[in-house]
């Protein structure tokens, strides 16, 4: 496996204080695990995160004593008992005047972010829509090379899982061989429940893997990723078991030209609505308006769902170092359905393709 830099943490801290003073607040708060892992490497799940404009305090439990000490970065750890969010009162900090506090709204539950309110008196908590999330959105160099490495060993696990797709296998069988040899190549887990999804299934976008058995005529869609360093990979590939008929090669093409074309037109400075057209008119145009109807993608890093939005309403202008899908598809009800996904990196001078699987159509 490569050995790669470690991020600059230092940098990640200064570049979030600068949104603490576009936005007129004192301190942010974190609990999160992608965004304590971004903000200063910790990778447990029980944490808290308090960051001001000179300095930043981590939380957390005795049970993370020794990964806590030894992982997090830029800011002093404390080990405290119990409820994080109960030790918010005892916290020297938000003592002082009467501090703005912001957070993210969308990490908090609503339960949690009352108690927000009311845990400190004299402190004005401020929930807002985005904080880190537009800085997780650009990676730097490290951040695209560990997604690399994640869509390597996808792109692997692809290739070997070809030789086990046949008639008579079932969904789920294919689907544990496929997390089993990405373990195997690396991989610290899966970022979402695969999905194989034969015959008739393969209209269903969310098709996770199920006991039905692969039968001779039956697109397969394989949608499927990676985990390495905290990072993920997300990559869809459709295949179809013995001869293909004349609709499965037509609708097949139909997304591949759509995809191909989505992906020829990823660039800095177009937005995510433009570039989800790029695909939906050639799909519209084919006659399946109506069996695309979800978005053309979305950005990717260490959650598998991340800023920006590629999508009909994405108004996020793209930006060198954001990492993006591409995966239009063509669901038929009762019939079955065809989708390809690519990870594709925007660089300054137009965009690079992580995924190197093949996506002509694979017959087996």
């Amino acid at each position: 496996m490569p050995r790669l830099k470690k991020p600059d943490y230092r940098q990640r801290l200064a570049a979030l204080r600068k949104s603490l003073n576009d936005e007129d607040v004192d301190f942010a708060l974190f609990n999160d695990q992608p965004r304590l892992r971004y903000l200063c490497g910790y990778t447990g799940s029980n944490g808290l995160l308090i960051v001001g404009h000179s300095r930043a305090e981590f939380y957390t439990d005795s049970r993370y004593t020794t990964q806590a000490k030894s992982e997090v970065k830029g800011a002093k750890v404390a080990i405290v008992p119990g409820d994080l969010l109960a030790q918010l009162p005892k916290i020297a900090l938000l003592q002082k005047g009467r501090p703005k506090v912001a957070y993210e709204r969308a990490q908090f539950s609503e339960a949690q972010a009352k108690r927000l309110h009311s845990s400190v008196p004299n402190a004005l908590f401020v929930g807002l829509e985005e904080l880190v999330a537009p800085l997780m959105a650009i990676k730097d160099k490290t951040e695209i090379a560990t997604i690399e490495e994640a869509v390597r060993i996808a792109d692997f696990g692809f290739e070997h899982i070809l030789e086990h797709i046949r008639p008579g296998v079932r969904e789920h069988d294919v689907a544990a061989e496929l997390e089993y040899i990405m373990k195997r190549e690396g991989s610290e887990g899966i970022p979402f429940d695969t999905i194989c999804a034969s015959g008739p299934r393969s209209a269903l976008p969310h098709g996770r893997a199920a006991m039905r058995k692969i039968r001779k005529g039956d697109f397969v869609t394989l949608d499927f990723g990676a985990i390495y360093d905290g990072y993920v990979s997300d990559m869809t590939r459709t295949v179809v078991v013995g001869k293909p008929t004349s609709k499965q090669k037509r609708v097949y093409e139909v997304v591949r030209r759509a995809q191909a074309a989505a992906v020829r037109a990823s660039r800095p400075g177009i937005t995510g609505q433009k570039l989800d057209d790029v695909a939906r008119k050639i799909i519209n145009k084919a006659g399946f308006r109506k069996q695309f109807g979800h978005g053309l993608g979305h950005g990717i890093g260490l959650e598998v769902h991340e800023g920006p939005g590629v999508n009909p309403r994405s108004t996020v202008t793209m930006r060198p170092g954001m990492v993006i899908t591409i995966e239009p598809g063509v669901y038929i009800p009762n019939w079955g359905g065809v989708r390809i996904e690519d990870d594709v990196v925007i660089t300054r001078s137009g965009h690079r393709v992580l995924t190197q699987s093949e996506k002509k159509l694979i017959v087996l």
